[in-house]
């Protein structure tokens, strides 16, 4: 039976809380799209006079579709090319979902959304509905076809496989600008010494080129090494602005709810690094530089008054 207006509605205004359960899932805005699109399909096909409460309906079909795609994906991430980040999305972008508290917003944070690849695919949907859409655990039982003390044992678990032993900053806009412009000036001075000072000790450094642009295949770590390896990234050469296309336009930004630097060129995000702010100062970089990563990125920054760069790089 054909959808009605009504029906079509209803899954209008329920696609952008699906979207960013997706997307917490995933960690890939192009594979939770596709997620959500499926979803319509089951809810084209079904009989939905006889689906009592419509979004319980659809976050379950959502959610066990996810749970297929992750049992795929980390197959597909034994044989991924050097380290494996999530897909960045800049500020202002409808999929990163609700914030209004700080168990939202820190769902979302590119630290967490990589900490949540330790999770097993029921783990991560039951913390994902838990912490970040604040669902029962008598609702995520009834989703995962759990007991509700299965669901609370879960997402302990969960929470204990997450935490890393930091307590993440929460900054506003402007102070990620300050944070950013503060790392720029110490990643650019020549020197190692004003970025340690910045950097916790044990601070990490990671890159996703994909195997499409050239990244490090392990992690950088302390902060010395970490310090060298961005005073060189933003050291002047012809072969990295070849490799950019060009003369990336740097600017200051919000990704994820993190400082962010992100790299354009032409109109095109390049690079997308999230800054982890610590109370001890910055403890990790995450920079994306994966193209198949920034597609959706480019899109939001070209919806976005941006205004001028700090500098530009190389």
């Amino acid at each position: 039976m054909p959808l009605t207006v009504d029906d079509v509605d209803r899954f209008v205004a329920a696609r952008p809380r699906l979207e960013a359960i997706a997307y917490r899932m995933l960690g890939s805005a192009a594979e939770a799209e596709d997620a959500v699109q499926e979803t319509f399909l089951r809810w084209q096909a079904a009989d939905v006079d006889r689906i009592e409460v419509p979004e319980a309906w659809l976050t379950k079909v959502l959610t066990n579709l996810c749970l297929t795609q992750l049992t795929s994906a980390r197959a597909r991430r034994e044989t991924y090319v050097g380290q494996w980040l999530p897909e960045p999305l800049l500020a202002g972008d409808p999929m990163l979902g609700p914030a209004d508290t700080a168990e939202q917003r820190e769902s979302v944070s590119y630290a967490v959304l990589t900490l949540m690849e330790r999770l097993s695919p029921n783990e991560r949907a039951v913390y994902v509905l838990r912490e970040a859409f604040g669902y029962a655990h008598r609702e995520i039982a009834e989703i995962l076809d759990l007991t509700e003390a299965a669901s609370q044992q879960i997402l302990h678990r969960a929470k204990k496989h997450v935490a890393d032993g930091k307590t993440r900053a929460e900054v506003d806009e402007a102070a990620a600008r300050r944070i950013v412009e503060e790392f720029l000036a110490a990643a650019t001075s020549g020197q190692t010494e004003p970025l340690v000072r910045l950097l916790t000790q044990d601070a990490i450094g990671i890159g996703d080129g994909g195997g499409k642009i050239p990244a490090r295949t392990k992690a950088f770590e302390g902060a010395v090494a970490v310090a060298k390896f961005l005073r060189g990234l933003f050291k002047p050469s012809e072969a990295k602005r070849t490799l950019a296309g060009g003369m990336p336009e740097i600017h200051s930004w919000v990704a994820n709810g993190d400082p962010a630097v992100v790299a354009v060129v032409d109109g095109q995000v390049v690079g997308v690094m999230c800054l982890e702010v610590t109370a001890d100062g910055i403890a990790a970089f995450r920079n994306q530089v994966n193209p198949d990563k920034l597609a959706r990125a480019t899109a939001q920054w070209a919806a976005t008054e941006h205004g001028e760069p700090l500098f530009r790089a190389f």
